[in-house]
């Protein structure tokens, strides 16, 4: 009769090892890895290029952004015609930067990822959330600038582009952001992303769905900004809204503006 003890022994190992290695404690998250979220891409528009992206964001992610900054916002600037920043009846939202911790740097990884490789972690902005509560708003405007005081070197130029993600938005009504100069979609499929139920001259609205994100070139090939990407935040009617900008722009930015990059970062 065979000797089976070898080959029992094999299967026995290799029967309780997979429950250990499988175990929660190996492969927990730990707040310096990142993990990636499969969000799904939507090209709405190739000029100027404009592109809905699925879960984004985690939903780890939009609490630990919202813990980092509950108690630093403050009223939104606006940046006139001169460049001078202040308050703006335009703009009513509440502001506050984000801490760049390991998570934070796995959501500008992310952004980076998508922008392709050239795109280095020092064209990037700090970044920024937004908060909307009700009948608050941001008019039309454009986030590429025009005073020659906002794209010197030291800011990095201008801002080649920009996502809009939405950190918070349960319960929420209104609050879509608006593209007055996009067409609006053929495809009924688009009215998951899209309010499908808007005005066809007012042009698209997307909708504020949580982890979702808008991705958009503001600057065409000749590096001039593209009116086309002229947006607004729509009024929230009921609840309250939390986007995140991410813009980059189109050289490095001053670490004055930037922050010190870690050795690790490019």
């Amino acid at each position: 009769m065979p000797n089976t003890t070898p080959l029992f022994a094999f299967l026995w190992c290799c029967f309780f090892a997979i429950p250990i290695l499988g175990s929660s404690e190996q492969v927990a998250p730990r707040s310096d890895t990142c993990i990636d979220p499969k969000y799904e891409v939507h090209v709405f528009s190739k000029t100027p290029l404009v592109i809905y992206i699925s879960d984004f964001l985690t939903e780890a992610e939009s609490e630990h952004l919202q813990e980092i900054t509950q108690d630093s916002f403050s009223h939104s600037a606006v940046s006139d015609e001169s460049g001078t920043q202040g308050q703006r009846s335009t703009r009513t939202s509440q502001s506050a930067s984000v801490v760049r911790d390991p998570i934070v740097r796995c959501i500008e990884n992310r952004a980076l990822k998508f922008q392709g490789f050239d795109t280095p972690r020092t064209h990037l902005e700090p970044l920024q959330l937004v908060k909307y509560s009700q009948n608050q708003q941001y008019h039309l405007h454009t986030d590429w600038f025009e005073a020659e005081s906002q794209i010197t070197n030291e800011f990095g130029g201008n801002r080649e582009s920009s996502f809009f993600v939405y950190v918070k938005s349960d319960n929420v009504t209104g609050g879509g952001t608006n593209f007055p100069m996009l067409e609006a979609p053929r495809d009924e499929r688009w009215c998951g992303f899209v309010d499908c139920d808007e005005a066809w001259d007012n042009g698209v609205t997307f909708r504020p769905l949580r982890g979702s994100a808008v991705f958009w070139q503001n600057l065409g090939s000749d590096g001039m900004g593209d009116p086309a990407t002229l947006h607004a935040g729509l009024p929230v009617t009921h609840g309250e809204k939390i986007g995140m900008n991410i813009w980059t722009r189109q050289w490095p930015l001053s670490e004055e503006y930037r922050g010190v990059n870690d050795e690790n970062e490019l």
